[in-house]
């Protein structure tokens, strides 16, 4: 794929899809967007130019993925919030996919997550099964590219939890605490994204770090890094999950759900194949400890208002 050709990224605005951008236009590409905020301020300027998702005229989504050689797929939902739910974004994605099919869109690079399935009583996992299953059946060449929890400045899960063992006198871990995580770098993320891009063949890729945590040993890691005093304590998931709603009122957000909890407690953000990632989590927050967790993330805040 040579550096002058079109590519597309769903959500250049957000998180991942920010930092999979600022590679791609390093490297010469010429980049649009699609995008809910078209009209949001951005770093990128005149660099990039922004269309909206059009979900609902696919053949205006169509015209505006003409041209284009890779689309960089980031959309996707949290959990559900009014109308954004992950039945129609499950919707909203195979719009997108037939879509791009209809454009000419050579290859598609997906972003999942590990151990996605069909049978998952999990509405996250479950979709992003589907949406793999339907991606394999439009797209001519594709790469999908699963990661576990990405972390960076603007992750919202290792913030949230350092910002609560900054400001709070207890910190209560759902259940024992002895579930696994395989963070990722943002960094690292979006660059195993780009040569996802760039491969002539179809990927199936786990992005993980190189290093496996408890979620007992995640906390006590970021507690020594902000030199927390919080008292670490188990509960049962259902507590946890109340006390994370009392203060989603203070903060006016989702701060955790149950599918959350029952996600991570059943092992599967984590890998069974070799790290693809090379960023330490713990050398990373050692560098940035001074930004960590000062400010809570807000995902409403992020995506909706």
């Amino acid at each position: 794929m040579s550096d002058n050709r079109l590519v597309a990224i769903t959500g250049a605005y957000s998180y991942t899809g920010k930092y999979i951008t600022r590679r791609l236009l390093a490297r010469g590409q010429q980049v649009i967007t699609l995008t809910g905020h078209p009209e949001r301020p951005n770093e990128f300027g005149q660099q990039l130019k922004a269309f909206p998702f059009n979900f609902d005229h696919p053949d205006r989504l169509v015209e505006s993925l003409r041209g284009v050689s890779v689309l960089y797929n980031t959309y996707w939902v949290r959990f559900d919030h009014g109308q954004n739910t992950f039945a129609r974004a499950i919707e909203n994605t195979r719009i997108l996919f037939e879509s791009a099919r209809a454009a000419g869109v050579e290859r598609i690079v997906h972003v999942s997550i590990t151990n996605p399935s069909l049978d998952s009583p999990l509405p996250y996992f479950r979709g992003k099964a589907e949406l793999e299953e339907i991606l394999r059946a439009t797209a001519p060449s594709y790469a999908i590219v699963r990661p576990t929890v990405i972390f960076g400045l603007e992750d919202i899960l290792i913030n949230n939890i350092a910002f609560m063992l900054r400001h709070f006198p207890i910190f209560a871990i759902p259940g024992t605490g002895k579930y696994r995580l395989q963070p990722i770098y943002v960094e690292d993320m979006a660059e195993l994204c780009i040569q996802a891009g760039a491969a002539p063949e179809n990927l199936l890729l786990d992005a993980v770090g190189p290093q496996v945590f408890t979620f007992n040993d995640l906390v006590q890691v970021i507690a020594r890094q902000v030199g927390s005093r919080a008292r670490v304590i188990h509960m049962p998931a259902t507590l946890p999950l109340y006390l994370s709603r009392l203060i989603g009122m203070f903060v006016s957000d989702v701060v955790l759900t149950e599918d959350e909890i029952r996600g991570l407690s059943a092992d599967l953000l984590v890998s069974a194949n070799p790290a693809t990632g090379k960023t330490r989590l713990e050398d990373w927050l050692s560098t940035n400890v001074g930004q960590i967790g000062k400010h809570y993330a807000s995902e409403l805040a992020r995506h909706y208002r």
